[in-house]
């Protein structure tokens, strides 16, 4: 399945799009072994790592919430060495979702558990005791202070992502932009006051790895965050197995299908930036000439930027309008010559979108430099 999904963080392979996402008091290693065969990766926690946050947890659990609860930042960091170990000998890449007051915090807990796990900044959290404790929501308002977290974080050489809310930051754009810069490596995003679309949002404003998150419940739910530029979707309260085994079944039939599991709408359909891998040279009104001024390229830059990023197969396509599939369209449209260029390169069309993506994933090389 690795090798049908294709889907890399950094020196990380996952053999599934799906994720769990973290939920304080329920996602452990116990939890995340009876849902194994389906995900590709498991935030557990969040758990809370220092006095002000684990003082936090406890008042809490005294409102009926359900959580993770320690005496101390020891203890925390004793049972998450174990929950990780636990979880050492599955296929799943782990992710642990941390909730601290301070960025030394953090720094200590990567000294502790080490570079092979992936480190989740909790920026999500909306229970006032959080805010108060300086995590959660508190960090998408006071964003000087989650640089400082991501960029401590990756001072002890390890992958940092951030799970943040939309709509709650000034500008999701700016956020994302800052997350990048201070050197995260993914952006977990709960849609769940935006819809779907917000991902499209973090997709054109950065080109780390994202997540999607809230309101998974099947695979036409997960496919439009995917469509939107997630490069996984992940499920809390929905991660049931009966859910996790339909949605899983369907996206392996899909990627086989399509060759590109998470492939973008055409961007004068309102795709995302990825969408630019299915744009022809801009020679007639559409969507794509604002979309370049927008995003300060000329119409030549961009037509040499596809041509020095396409693989040698898209450089096939006599016949094609501009005799070459790198500027041919999606397969979802329909396309004579296209198709019949394909046919004369003996190019099967999950081929043909399989190297798309990769220029895809070029062009967001080059452009976000």
């Amino acid at each position: 399945m690795r090798d049908l999904f294709d889907i890399q963080i950094k020196d990380k392979r996952l053999k599934s799009p799906i994720a769990i996402a973290s939920m304080a008091g329920i996602t452990n290693a116990e939890y995340i072994k009876n849902r194994a065969k389906w995900i590709g990766l498991a935030c557990i926690g969040g758990y809370s790592i220092d006095e002000r946050t684990i003082e936090a947890s406890h008042a809490l659990v005294k409102k009926a919430r359900e959580e993770f609860l320690f005496p101390n930042q020891e203890s925390a960091l004793d049972t998450i060495e174990a929950e990780i170990k636990e979880l050492a000998d599955s296929e799943i890449v782990i992710c642990v979702n941390l909730r601290a007051s301070s960025a030394e915090s953090l720094a200590i807990a990567a000294r502790r558990l080490g570079a092979d796990i992936i480190y989740e900044i909790d920026a999500h959290c909306r229970q006032e005791e959080m805010i108060q404790a300086g995590c959660g929501e508190h960090l998408l308002t006071h964003t000087d202070i989650l640089s400082q977290y991501i960029s401590t974080l990756k001072a002890e050489g390890v992958l940092v992502s951030v799970k943040i809310r939309t709509g709650v930051a000034e500008d999701d754009t700016a956020l994302a932009h800052l997350i990048w810069k201070a050197g995260a490596d993914i952006i977990h995003i709960d849609c769940m006051d935006e819809g779907a679309k917000a991902v499209k949002i973090i997709r054109n404003a950065c080109p780390l790895f994202i997540i999607g998150n809230n309101s998974i419940s099947s695979f036409e739910s997960a496919k439009e965050m995917l469509t939107y530029g997630a490069d996984l979707i992940s499920l809390a309260r929905m991660s049931h197995s009966n859910v996790l085994s339909d949605l899983f079944n369907d996206m392996v039939q899909y990627a086989k299908e399509t060759g590109w599991y998470n492939v973008p709408k055409q961007l004068c359909r309102g795709g995302d930036i990825r969408a630019l891998a299915f744009c022809c040279p801009p020679v007639k009104p559409c969507p794509l000439i604002p979309y370049l001024k927008e995003i300060g390229l000329s119409p030549q830059e961009f037509i040499d930027m596809k041509t020095a990023g396409a693989g040698l197969p898209l450089m096939e396509g006599e016949g094609t309008c501009f005799g070459t599939l790198i500027f041919c369209c999606k397969l979802s449209t329909p396309c004579f010559a296209r198709d019949l260029a394909l046919r004369r390169a003996s190019m099967s069309k999950a081929t043909f979108m399989k190297e798309k993506r990769a220029l895809a994933d070029k062009l967001l090389s080059m452009l976000f430099t």
